[in-house]
């Protein structure tokens, strides 16, 4: 499998992403600078984390005009997977390949700190190889990650399947209180209707090894693999 992980001026977590795909993974995988327009011969792209164009105006507001995005766009039109990972996932919003808006954390304060999220649904490409309800142990770091979208908007997601994490306690509950930034309904993690384009607030990338306090994001990569093998096989 090649992945690509797409740097923007700014970005962060991008190496964390290269490294986790290389030397966790095992796979192949390329930078991708944001002027680029080429993504072919890619299988998934990473939009890492970090902080693009320093986020003026709002988060992933400017990077959603880089040039590499309508390559994105086409990309995942044509089934190709996509994850956006923090202000990855920011970015996908602000361009449309997810539904919803982020604005900051209900506490107006930056978090960064382990966070524990429920797995909604084993039937994405991202999370067949975890069971609904699963606990995952997975940190993240953002100022700007409660997540919003319209009434309308949610039920229609809910009924394809389109929240895929949401944040919890140990045992699964979750309340309001296991909420670290005011997100719609405990939302962590969606997807889009067809499911190859995934947004979520923890980083996966840093909890692929237990040295890093935990390994529970190898769910993530390791549900991606286990997809891209089938779809090779068929």
């Amino acid at each position: 499998m090649k992945f690509g992980v797409v740097v923007f001026p700014g970005s962060n977590c991008d190496r964390d992403c290269f490294y986790v795909a290389d030397k966790v993974l095992g796979q192949s995988v390329e930078y991708v600078w944001h002027k680029s327009t080429d993504v072919a011969g890619f299988d998934c792209l990473i939009l890492p984390g970090g902080f693009s164009y320093g986020d003026y105006l709002r988060t992933g507001a400017v990077a959603k005009f880089s040039p590499i995005m309508k390559s994105i766009q086409e990309f995942a039109d044509a089934g190709g997977m996509v994850i956006g990972i923090c202000n990855g996932f920011q970015i996908l919003l602000e361009a449309g390949l997810l539904p919803g808006a982020m604005i900051r954390n209900s506490s107006l304060k930056f978090i960064c700190r382990h966070v524990l999220i429920r797995v909604e649904t084993a039937s994405t490409p991202w999370s067949s190889t975890a069971a609904r309800g699963q606990v995952l142990k997975i940190p993240v770091a953002h100022n700007e990650g409660n997540y919003q979208v319209s009434n309308t908007t949610l039920e229609e997601m809910k009924r394809h399947g389109q929240v895929v994490f949401r944040y919890c306690s140990e045992d699964g509950s979750v309340q309001g209180e296991f909420n670290p930034n005011g997100a719609t309904e405990n939302i962590a993690g969606i997807c889009n209707r067809d499911g190859n384009v995934l947004g979520m607030m923890p980083h996966p990338e840093r909890a692929s090894e237990m040295e890093l306090g935990s390994s529970d994001g190898l769910v993530i990569w390791n549900s991606l693999l286990k997809h891209f093998e089938m779809s090779a096989d068929c």
